[in-house]
């Protein structure tokens, strides 16, 4: 059997649980950030709640963090 559910139908499922999003270089530098999932709409806007922003040298940790889709590489439920 086949599964049928779409791409942001798989975000829609993951909603109040954690995801991991992995953002466009900046600077050269890799970054992710992860946290719950709040919402989301069909540009990539994502706002995540207890969110961590990880890259090469640091690590930051926010309540709240609202992500432009225009920055995000993928997006991936964990």
């Amino acid at each position: 059997m086949s599964n049928n559910k779409r791409p942001f139908d798989v975000l829609d499922d993951a909603k109040e649980g954690n995801v991991m999003i992995k953002l466009k270089k900046f600077g050269g530098e890799e970054t992710s950030v992860s946290g719950e999932l709040q919402a989301f709409d069909k540009h990539l806007n994502v706002w995540l709640q207890n969110a961590t922003v990880n890259g090469e040298d640091s690590t930051t940790e926010y309540g709240r963090l609202f992500v432009r889709g225009d920055n995000v590489l993928f997006v991936s439920p964990e």
